[in-house]
């Protein structure tokens, strides 16, 4: 291979991975909807009660550093919603439940409405409008700010 070709394999090589790191920068943390309707019970994560309206189901690890952020986001979105409850399940000590949900990063939230269907999720770091917006959807125009 002389050396104008592996210059080309290279820039090849280098636009590639950069487009799929934009790809996956800008799919990541956002809220997917759920096409099939999954229910969750409280008691199957181990918290009672979810929240009346909607719940933020995070799922976190315990060495996970976004889990942390994402954690002080999903608070704050919730403490700004009436009816809205952020509960995080370590899978550290519930590994069957990354089974059962089908996990495969921390953070993974799982956006459920005030019945426990999950309504949408999202995977990697929540983002504020994002989750905002989410919630919006599922609850309507109704919902009262704290």
């Amino acid at each position: 291979m002389n050396g104008l070709a592996a210059v080309g394999v290279l820039v090849g090589l280098v636009a590639v991975a950069t487009a799929a790191g934009l790809i996956w920068r800008a799919t990541t943390g956002r809220a997917r909807e759920v096409r099939r309707t999954e229910v969750v019970q409280a008691a199957e994560v181990g918290v009672e009660p979810f929240g009346g309206r909607a719940t933020l189901l995070q799922f976190s690890t315990a060495f996970c550093a976004p889990c942390r952020s994402t954690a002080r986001v999903l608070d704050g979105v919730a403490d700004d919603l009436d009816g809205v409850r952020h509960v995080e399940v370590d899978l550290t000590h519930r590994p069957e439940l990354a089974d059962r949900f089908h996990i495969l990063q921390t953070p993974t939230t799982l956006v459920l409405d005030g019945s426990g269907a999950v309504r949408a999720r999202i995977g990697g770091a929540a983002r504020s409008d994002d989750v905002r917006t989410t919630l919006h959807r599922i609850l309507g125009s109704d919902h009262v700010s704290a």
